[in-house]
């Protein structure tokens, strides 16, 4: 079988299992795979085909969820511009940092990226309309084109599956252009690639753009989606997931991040499921126990 040939098949599948997924599981939960699905996917953008590695990943993931969930709940944005708005804003952010990051190799590009996303942090730590610690409650997802009412699951659902298959789509023209040609090339071989005539800062930092770009707008959409936008979103650990996700996947592959994420994002869910029964019964137990040396105290006492 040829690669297009698994390709197509490979894309048949995922379209199918994440279209029947509402009627199987949560659509909330499914809408966190989605979205992380997608913010593994533009990591693997950066790392997978442009060969940089970075840790900050968490900044544009997290700035998009902030600025999307303040556009919706402040301004009363509809939910699509909200959600253009974080990306936009991850786009900026993007060409500002990878302007100073891109000029670097290996793991000193890696640290400049996590020293920048720790700024962004401390600037959403401190900024007043994040929220702070409490973050950005009660996002409000209103209407679609002020048709479709976005409180449905269902369609919220398939809102998002929407914008991941859009994306993903994106993702694999470019990938699969003549510019994801020389990216691979750049990654494989630079000076090479510079000896051919190529500039291999521009096709880099355009990489580290658009992967930026659509973290951003994968954060927006989680903020949608949860109805909140956090600390954690920003912080340097969710960084630290989705490198995991593409890794884990495997990552220079088109469909392996998607596998990833949903792997660790039901791990996560799983864990946290056991962590609340164990919480739950190790309550009860307290309590039965502390009335059971209660009566016998009584009886003792008698």
């Amino acid at each position: 079988m040829n690669e297009r040939a698994y390709e197509r098949n490979a894309f048949i599948v995922m379209f199918v299992v994440f279209a029947a997924l509402p009627f199987v599981i949560y659509p909330n939960f499914g809408m966190q795979l989605l979205c992380f699905a997608l913010f593994a996917c533009a990591f693997n953008l950066l790392i997978g085909f442009g060969g940089l590695l970075s840790f900050g990943h968490a900044m544009f993931f997290g700035m998009g969820s902030y600025v999307g969930a303040y556009a919706a709940s402040a301004w009363g944005w509809p939910i699509e511009a909200a959600i253009l708005l974080g990306a936009a804003t991850s786009l900026l952010l993007g060409v500002v940092s990878g302007f100073i990051a891109i000029r670097r190799q290996g793991i000193y590009f890696a640290m400049i990226t996590l020293a920048l996303a720790q700024m962004v942090y401390f600037f959403c730590v401190r900024a007043p309309f994040t929220g702070g610690e409490n973050g950005i409650q009660g996002v409000k997802r209103s209407h679609l084109l002020g048709i479709v009412d976005l409180d449905n699951p269902l369609a919220m659902y398939y809102f998002v599956f929407a914008i991941f298959l859009a994306s993903f789509g994106l993702i694999h023209r470019i990938i699969h252009s003549p510019f994801g040609q020389v990216l691979k090339s750049i990654r494989e071989n630079e000076p090479r690639a510079i000896s051919l005539g190529y500039r291999a800062e521009r096709y880099k930092l355009a990489a580290f753009v658009m992967s930026a770009t659509l973290a951003g707008l994968a954060g927006a959409t989680k903020a949608m989606v949860a109805e909140n936008a956090s600390l954690t979103d920003v912080y340097w650990t969710m960084s630290g997931e989705v490198v995991l996700m593409t890794l884990l996947g495997g990552m220079g592959t088109v469909f392996g991040p998607v596998v990833g994420a949903v792997v660790i994002i039901s791990m996560q869910s799983s864990s946290s499921s056991a962590c609340s029964l164990s919480a739950a019964g190790s309550w009860a137990r307290s309590r039965h126990g502390c009335g059971a040396g209660s009566r016998h105290d009584l009886s003792t006492s008698t």
